[in-house]
Parts: C-alpha cells; structure tokens; sequence
C-alpha cells in the first residue's frame, strides 16, 4: 500500500463477459409455468478504481446507473461508506433489486483490500468456515426431492430447503416426509413456502390462506423442520405476528424488505424469528451490517436470502462468519441445471462447498475471490 493512507476512487466500471451461456432450463417454483434459462456465469461485474492501484469487485450494476454513480463517487475516499451508501440510494437508485448494492460490496472489497484484511475480519467475525444449506429452485415430486437429498447428503451438504405449495396440503406434507424418512435426522430441513413473491394481492402459483400457513405450521413443527419460511405476503406483519404467536415453528422471512425501518418494525412487531435480508435488495453489505444488529438487539437469527448466485454470496458468506446469530448460508443448488458452480464460475479462486459440508472463508483481503480475467470481453 502506497505510504498515503487516504485512496481516491478514480473510476467505476461496469465489466462484461465474453459469453453468457445458457446450460438448461428450470421452473422455479417462486414462477411456475414459465421455463427460465439457466446461465452458465454472469453477464457482467463492477470495479471500483483508485488513485494508488487498487480495484475492489461487486456483483452487476445496471450500466444506466454509472454515470449518475461515477458523479457521486469520483475522486472521493472509499473508506467514506456511510456517506456513499447515503448518496448513492438518493442518486442512483435504480432497479428495486440489484441497484448499486454491487458498488457498496465493491467498496468494502476495496476497503478490506487497502486494509489487507478478509472482510468477515474487518467487520470482527471469528468463524473461519459456515454451514450452506442447498436451497432447491424446483417445486418437484416427493420422490424426487428425496433423492436430492440423500445425493445431496452424500456429498457432505448438511442442510436442504424445500419449496412447498403444491395445489394441496397433502402433496406439501408428502414431500417433506418422503425426506425426513430419506436423510432422517442427519439432515436439517428448510421449507419455504413462496408466498411473499408479491407485494400487491396476486402472484403465480397457489396462495395460501392463513389456515393453510397455520396448518401447514403445525404439521412441519412435528416433522422437525428448522423453520417456514414466507407462509404469507410479506408486508402482512399482523397476520405474519399472529401466525408466529400462534405456532412453535420458527417463521423466516424479509428478503423483500428494501429498507431498514421495514426490518425495525418487523422486529417490533414480532412478525419473523429469522430475519432474511438480501444484499441485492438492500443495496449493499452497509445496510445488511445494520440489520444484522437490528437481530441481535431483538434475539432473533439471520440468515441472508439467497445473494444472487454469485459475488452477492460471497459477500453475505463473509457476513455470515462474522455474525453470531447467524446458522447458516444459503445457496441456490438443485443439480445439474441449477448447480451453485455455474454462478460462481466468473472467479478463478471461489469457495466450494467440502466434503464436510461446510464452505471455507476466503483468506485474502476484501472479499478474497478475483474475477477469472480469461473470461471478460476484449
């Protein structure tokens, strides 16, 4: 590092790949009757450069919102977060779900970079490796789902979520038993009920009432799952609260919450036991950081949403670690389509999942992956 402390950001870049191949096509359960392609990578990644070398990476930024981020940003300290955070949500908003949340983690991946410190480190975290859970993208057939699991088990995974809302009741509960007797109890198992896709009153695929959400509690609290997650339309906090009053099941839920005084008044009112938030909709690990006390304060675990398949993960990967409260890591993995390697193919040095079934902490500085140079556009 260069003997002046003090960086300044002199560029901010939106870098594409040379391909963006299509591998196979899945029906998410989230979308059902719509076929989506399956992408081998990402279209494109952002840098931010400085003044003494150093260039920190983040996941996509829509390219419209550069310029109004370059204004904002050029020639200022990387270490200003708070600020930067603050002014990029009021200039360059941008889209609800991605939006400059790649320019904050590539900013922290600068500041773990000029610090020469991993960012779950810097941010006072301990833990060295966390626990994935495979979080399956396909609403499928009880038989199937357990033979995913026991594959899945078999290659170390400890942990498997579940989407469930099938036309009935019966097939739901089906699939959750046809795995609980596939693993038995050497698997933990997540279920995730979809039902928050909307904000407004209808969304693709069964919704369910709150006697289906309350049924469906109590049968999942005898098949031991660890929780149900997005039971109903995630800004209904009163029904949400007397679901989880109502029901030892721990309820998860929040990864459509854009801002922080939404997760304050989820907590006051009770409404989740595991706090979902998600980078990409937060629009950065600076807000994500917050909430992750905002859990702490109000005893409740944490557990990021999904991360947008690849640098977004490995940013809630390192804030994992360096939370307490905080179990588990998800990553999108349903096999071979929808394999988690497909996103994370766009670094030359990603994180895998082991044997033993947990993901290890990169050890370099900021976010500890770099960019697989080969595979962007001349």
């Amino acid at each position: 590092m260069s003997e002046n402390p003090r960086l300044k950001i002199t560029d901010v870049k939106s870098v594409a790949f040379k391909e963006f191949r299509t591998i196979g096509e899945m029906e998410p359960a989230w979308d059902p009757g719509r076929s989506r392609p399956s992408h081998f990578g990402a279209a494109s990644f952002v840098e931010v450069h400085t003044d003494q070398g150093l260039t920190g990476i983040g996941p996509a930024v829509p390219a419209r919102l550069i310029p109004d981020i370059k204004e904002q940003l050029l020639g200022e300290d990387p270490f200003d977060i708070e600020r930067h955070a603050n002014v990029l949500r009021y200039y360059a908003w941008g889209a609800a779900y991605q939006g400059t949340a790649g320019v904050d983690i590539a900013l922290w991946d600068l500041i773990g970079k000029a610090t020469d410190q991993p960012l779950y480190k810097l941010w006072g975290g301990d833990k060295d490796r966390v626990a994935p859970y495979a979080s399956m993208i396909l609403l499928s057939t009880p038989e199937e789902r357990a033979e995913m699991a026991v594959r899945l088990l078999e290659e170390g995974w400890k942990a498997i979520k579940l989407r469930l809302h099938h036309p009935t009741f019966a097939e739901d509960i089906r699939t959750v038993e046809a795995v609980r007797d596939a693993v038995g109890d050497r698997m933990t198992i997540m279920v995730d009920a979809n039902q928050a896709e909307s904000n407004g009153t209808w969304q693709p695929g069964i919704q369910w009432d709150f006697r289906r959400a309350a049924d469906t509690s109590l049968a999942l609290q005898d098949l031991g799952c660890y929780w149900l997650e997005e039971p109903l339309p995630g800004f209904d906090f009163d029904r949400l609260a007397g679901l989880r009053g109502s029901v030892r099941m721990p309820i998860a839920g929040g990864e459509g919450l854009p801002g922080l005084h939404d997760f304050f008044r989820a907590c006051q009112q009770n409404v989740y036991d595991i706090l979902q938030p998600e980078v990409l909709v937060l629009h950065g690990a600076t807000a994500m950081r917050k909430v992750g006390t905002l859990a702490e304060l109000y005893g409740k675990q944490i557990v990021p949403h999904n991360g947008g398949g690849n640098l977004g993960v490995i940013a809630h990967l390192h804030l994992v670690a360096s939370w307490h409260h905080s179990p588990f890591l998800e990553i999108l993995h349903d096999p071979p389509v929808g394999d988690y390697k497909h996103g994370f193919s766009i670094m030359e040095n990603y994180p895998a999942v082991g044997g033993d079934g947990f993901i290890n902490l990169p050890q370099g500085p900021g976010l500890g992956v770099e960019i697989d140079r080969d595979l962007i556009a001349d």
